[in-house]
């Protein structure tokens, strides 16, 4: 039953298992052995079994509700009894806190009243002393043992500094005099304490017994100074005297508080005399030696020694200087280096103008050449104009053999000695001052490498381009080109790099901006002026290549039986000639210029050829060479990779064609898809070239 009790009941369950062991009640034994008496007679006695069991269960949760409502009860009474317990003990709280508070009251009231009388009586026995010590003084007998006594020096000197002062407001002359003798000698004493202590590395006896003391003395400034030059003693045991100067501020910040009432002016004063006595000198002795006779070494040395100084101050910073320790460190390096930042950028700009002149002179040089004042003007516009069209003899040549008269190696010493000027500017400039600074240094490298250099390169290129009809011309030009070239976009590197930072934020960017824009139209337009001369060049040598292999029977054999159809010996020369000139332009520049130069050639090589043709009249034969040789310059003008010019000589080898069709079928062809756009006259030109045109009446095609 007890398991019953514990197990969930289920009624189903229950009445199959007791069916199950009632004998004749279940299926055990078949259908012949159910007996439903037996099983009613059995679920009888059960049921009552049951109804006992449940009287017993009520009987005894009746009777645990009975004790539970008699606990709960039992419990309530007693949380009422604890709640005015807690009532009680909180008023006798209550009561004792006043009672503190009064007693409290009275006891800061009596200690007030006590320390009135006390007081008075305090400053009378000290003020009895202080009259007992005067009137030793007076009598100029120092009996008392405070003052003989070297251990009692403590005391002596807070009796004496009082003393001190009280005398200076009494009429007795002798008397402040001794009282002013003994003063400065304990303060003498305390002072050579100190110093022994500071070297025997007692650092309490030097805070509590000497420094507390003599605080209140005038000769406390002095005894800072004694531990100031005392810390620097064997200090600056290396050549770097700004890593010595940042170790020893280390070291005196570690143990200065423990030493002064006030650090943060102990360390102050500590810097402020490493600044004006250490570093002053220093750097001194470093840029007056060099000051006048090396500017270079000077302009190094002065970067460096304040490169290093405003590094240790960076380094002092991390210290509790005071409140405003940013502009006390800077005004420190401002004392050290005001007479040699005054007038920095005129020293800088005559070492620039100086190492620019010898760099430049120094090529010229190497090469042997003597530079000469370039002409200019509209009188030599106007001379070298008509050289150009005329070729008389206007004044003298230029003979370069070659030489472009530009070199990297200059262009990169230049930058590269510009570029140390605009970091010291940087450095060593003042904010105000540094976009003005920095403007001259960029107006020198002007001057120097774009006018001095690359201009006058430029000039002696022009000069030296030869006349269209001269023979066997050396077209150099292309080469300063590409130097000139390179040239641009190292300067164009330099000013992003290098002078845009120290003028973005002022208006000298806007004067920056229009100096580089003037100085690079200025050598575009002479380049253009160079470039259009050599193209022109180009031009006239195959101009003198062509008239002087191009035979009239070249067109018009004798014996056309004997021909052999291929291009001719000018042909030859002329795209030999013209693919070196290609290549030599695509050598020479990039981007967008190889592109723009090459068609202007290609132009020019099809108005060439174009009125070179037309200058020949065409047998049947005489123009399959023709067009053999047109085919082979349009071969050459692939490789110029030009559309337009390729389509140039497409339509030029299309009407080369009018040369061999037949008469009957001319018509047609001019009427084809490459003609039919031409003008009719053009046409009309070519057909005029033929030897057939009056014989085959071929103008009746064009009326």
């Amino acid at each position: 039953m007890r398991k019953k009790d514990m197990e969930p009941f289920v009624a189903d369950e229950y009445i199959e298992r007791l069916a199950w062991r009632t004998p004749g009640g279940g299926s055990r034994g078949g259908a012949e052995t159910f007996d439903p008496k037996r099983l009613l007679e059995q679920f009888v006695n059960h049921i009552e079994e049951l109804k006992i069991m449940d009287e017993r269960i009520q009987r005894k949760v009746e009777k645990l509700e009975h004790q539970c409502q008699k606990e709960a009860k039992e419990f309530a009474r007693k949380v009422q009894e604890l709640q005015k317990s807690n009532q009680i003990a909180f008023q006798h709280f209550q009561e004792l806190d006043e009672h503190i508070s009064y007693v409290a009251t009275k006891v800061c009231h009596l200690g007030d009243q006590l320390e009135g009388v006390n007081t008075p009586r305090q400053r009378a026995v000290e003020a009895q002393k202080l009259m007992t010590y005067f009137n030793e003084f007076l009598d100029g007998n120092l009996q008392s043992d405070v003052f003989n006594n070297s251990e009692k020096i403590k005391e002596a000197a807070d009796i004496i500094q009082k003393l001190h002062l009280i005398a200076q407001e009494l009429p007795f002359a002798e008397v402040k005099s001794k009282i002013a003798s003994k003063y400065h000698d304990l303060e003498h004493q305390l002072i050579q304490e100190f110093t022994s202590a500071q070297r025997r590395g007692e650092i309490s006896r030097m805070r509590e017994e000497v420094a507390a003391v003599l605080l209140h003395f005038k000769g406390y400034s002095h005894c800072v100074d004694v531990y100031i030059n005392q810390c620097q003693e064997g200090a600056y045991m290396r050549n770097d005297i700004f890593e010595d100067s940042a170790l020893l501020c280390q070291r005196v910040n570690k143990e200065v508080g423990d030493i002064f009432s006030n650090p943060e002016i102990i360390l102050a004063k500590l810097i402020q005399n490493i600044f004006e006595i250490k570093i002053q000198n220093f750097v001194k002795e470093h840029l007056e030696e060099c000051r006048k006779s090396d500017a270079e070494q000077y302009l190094k040395n002065l970067y460096d020694l304040y490169t290093r100084t405003t590094s240790l101050s960076s380094k002092l910073m991390e210290f509790n200087l005071g409140t405003d320790k940013q502009t006390f460190l800077s005004k420190l390096i401002k004392s050290v280096f005001i007479s040699y930042l005054e007038n920095y950028i005129d020293v800088e700009i005559g070492y620039l103008k100086s190492r620019s002149s010898s760099i430049l002179q120094r090529y010229y040089d190497s090469k042997n050449h003597q530079k000469r004042p370039i002409g200019s003007g509209g009188i030599q516009d106007l001379k070298e104009r008509i050289r150009q069209r005329t070729n008389l003899p206007l004044g003298p040549s230029i003979e370069t053999h070659g030489e472009t008269f530009l070199a990297q190696e200059v262009v990169v010493n230049l930058l590269q000695e510009t570029k140390h000027a605009f970091e010291r500017c940087h450095k060593l400039s003042d904010p105000s001052d540094l976009p003005k600074n920095a403007f001259r240094i960029f107006s020198r490298l002007v001057d120097y490498l774009c006018i001095e250099h690359i201009d006058y390169a430029l000039e002696i290129g022009l000069a030296a381009i030869p006349s269209p009809d001269s023979r066997n011309a050396n077209l150099y030009f292309l080469d300063v080109v590409h130097q000139a070239n390179t040239i641009f976009h190292l300067f164009d590197k330099q000013f992003n790099d290098h002078l845009m930072p120290l003028v973005s934020s002022s208006p000298k960017l806007t004067e920056c901006l229009q100096k580089k824009k003037e100085i690079i139209e200025q050598m575009e337009v002479k380049l253009d002026t160079g470039i259009d001369r050599t193209l022109n060049c180009m031009i006239g040598q195959m101009k003198q290549i062509l008239a002087a292999e191009q035979k009239k029977t070249d067109f018009k054999p004798e014996d056309e039986n004997n021909v052999l159809i291929q291009y001719t010996s000018a042909c030859v020369k002329v795209c030999l000639y013209i693919r070196k000139q290609v290549e030599k332009i695509r050598n020479s520049m990039d981007g967008k210029n190889v592109d723009t130069v090459l068609m202007e050639l290609g132009v020019r090589f099809h108005r060439l050829i174009y009125e070179h043709l037309q200058q020949f009249s065409y047998s049947s034969m005489g123009g399959m060479l023709a067009i053999c040789d047109v085919a082979e310059y349009r071969k050459c003008a692939k490789e110029f990779k030009i559309p337009l010019v390729l389509q140039l000589f497409d339509t030029l080898h299309s009407l080369c064609n009018l040369l061999v069709v037949a008469p009957d079928n001319l018509k047609q062809v001019c009427s084809g898809e490459q003609l039919a756009s031409l003008d009719k006259n053009i046409l009309h030109s070519f057909v005029q070239l033929r030897a057939d045109y009056r014989s085959s009446r071929l103008a009746r095609h064009f009326n």
